[in-house]
């Protein structure tokens, strides 16, 4: 649905973005709107904590279960999966059957498995807990969003909370960076696996209490090929980009992934065409706003994920940081990201999101030259060659993220609320995925920063071009 400018404007005026504000400000929507957000917040902020804890216990893992590089790759990236490919059709089912009846499904399925995975005595039973805890994302991830939705029926209501929620996904991430790194050196990385449990059973207890019941969407139909088509095509995907770690492109395991996912995403608009009710609505993308919102949205959560992952590998590896101290490195960027995603939705609230957006993306591409620029120096003290891009990358990572989620939203009808979290969180999973692959392809840590930087910069071009 295209948005006129007109209405661009009154939306992106009356956007905040911090939860309290929002809640006290759209009070009319009813008196649990505080408690309903915070709730929604934290099981998104939990979602996305989940699939960053292993990455920096990765190797202590592999060290107790005698596990090789390319088993470790697959258990890494299990969760992340099951995730990406499941989204579109976990949208759909929230769509059709109630948000919260899904939500509350989704969250069962993922309290089960963060259980089971820090129990786990083999890397088998790890695995396939990491795989189900991707399941239960995907249904809760969209879900959620479709809650949200009805937790704030007014459109002026609901781009004030999309201005918060923009930002919980990147602060999730960051949380399981630094948390699972601190939990593992001094309590062991099972215990990582206590916060997505606690937060989902603590959702599915107040979730009746908190949370409005949607309704379902009577008369329509599952597109159950397209959903096929759609959940082994990304996921095919996601595994070839995951395998070039260890893999050349050329490799038959690459290559194969690859080729099938790319026949399977090529034949999926032409199912689409035909279903009764498509998983993914060719129309729901031609609006060029929402199509740059989402590659906004895909490449601020690859910027920031793959850049603590190459900062993180820098410091322990080549410069023998421990542990703790790398994630000490990274409290100013935590600090930084807060702060920023505060302050967030008070700017789109006066400027647009649009131009908050991308004045984020611009002051995020700062923040990764200078990385690139001194942040992989030896011989530079932290507080000149890390410090002010890990403080630069977070304020214009969380200002784009809020910007771009409101865009990406508006004009959306309730009725695809959860097609709209499907959707966007999708852009979300795939876009650390790709862009990995990307750095891994040019070899150099210093090279992939820099690109990554003009990256941001010509989709903050592009975005300012789009009125």
């Amino acid at each position: 649905m295209t948005v006129t400018q007109s209405e661009n404007t009154t939306t992106g005026h009356t956007t905040t973005g911090h939860a309290a504000t929002a809640a006290a400000a759209t009070g009319a929507a009813g008196p649990a709107t505080g408690p309903a957000f915070a709730l929604l917040g934290t099981v998104q902020m939990s979602l996305i904590f989940a699939l960053t804890s292993l990455v920096v216990p990765l190797p202590t893992i592999g060290r107790e279960f005698s596990l090789a590089r390319d088993d470790l790759i697959l258990l890494s990236a299990a969760y992340g999966l099951t995730f990406a490919g499941l989204l579109l059709f976990g949208g759909r089912l929230a769509d059709r059957f109630g948000g919260r009846r899904v939500l509350s499904a989704g969250l069962l399925v993922f309290a089960v498995a963060s259980l089971a995975a820090p129990l786990a005595q083999g890397p088998g039973i790890l695995l396939a807990a990491r795989f189900a805890q991707g399941v239960g994302a995907a249904l809760t991830a969209p879900a959620a969003m479709a809650v949200l939705r009805a937790v704030f029926p007014q459109p002026a209501a609901y781009g004030r909370a999309m201005a918060t929620w923009g930002g919980l996904s990147v602060l999730g991430a960051t949380a399981g960076n630094l948390l699972s790194g601190v939990i593992s050196a001094l309590a062991g990385w099972r215990l990582s696996f206590a916060v997505p449990v606690a937060v989902a059973v603590t959702a599915l207890v107040l979730a009746p209490r908190l949370l409005p019941a949607t309704p379902a969407g009577a008369g329509r139909s599952l597109d159950l090929p397209g959903a096929l088509l759609a959940t082994t095509g990304i996921s095919l995907a996601s595994y070839g980009l995951v395998l070039t770690d260890a893999h050349s492109w050329g490799s038959s395991t690459v290559m194969v992934s690859l080729l099938t996912a790319a026949a399977l995403l090529l034949a999926f608009p032409l199912v689409e065409r035909r279903a009764r009710d498509p998983l993914l609505p060719l129309g729901f993308l031609r609006d060029r706003r929402r199509v740059l919102a989402l590659s906004a949205i895909g490449l601020t959560a690859a910027g920031t994920a793959t850049t603590f992952v190459l900062l993180s590998l820098h410091l322990q590896q080549d410069l023998g940081w421990s542990a703790l101290r790398t994630s000490a490195a990274f409290v100013p960027f935590a600090v930084v990201l807060l702060a920023a995603g505060r302050a967030a939705g008070p700017l789109v609230a006066r400027y647009g999101a649009p131009l908050v957006s991308t004045a984020g993306l611009v002051t995020a591409a700062a923040g990764l030259a200078l990385l690139a620029l001194t942040g992989l120096a030896a011989d530079i003290p932290y507080a000149y060659g890390l410090l002010p891009g890990l403080v630069l990358l977070p304020a214009g990572a969380a200002a784009a993220f809020a910007g771009a989620a409101v865009v990406a939203t508006d004009g959306v009808e309730p009725h695809q609320a959860g097609l709209a979290g499907g959707v966007m969180n999708t852009a979300m999973e795939l876009g650390p995925t790709v862009v990995f692959a990307a750095v891994l392809a040019l070899g150099s840590d210093t090279i992939s920063l820099a690109v990554s930087a003009v990256a941001f910069a010509a989709v903050a071009f592009l975005n300012s071009r789009v009125k």
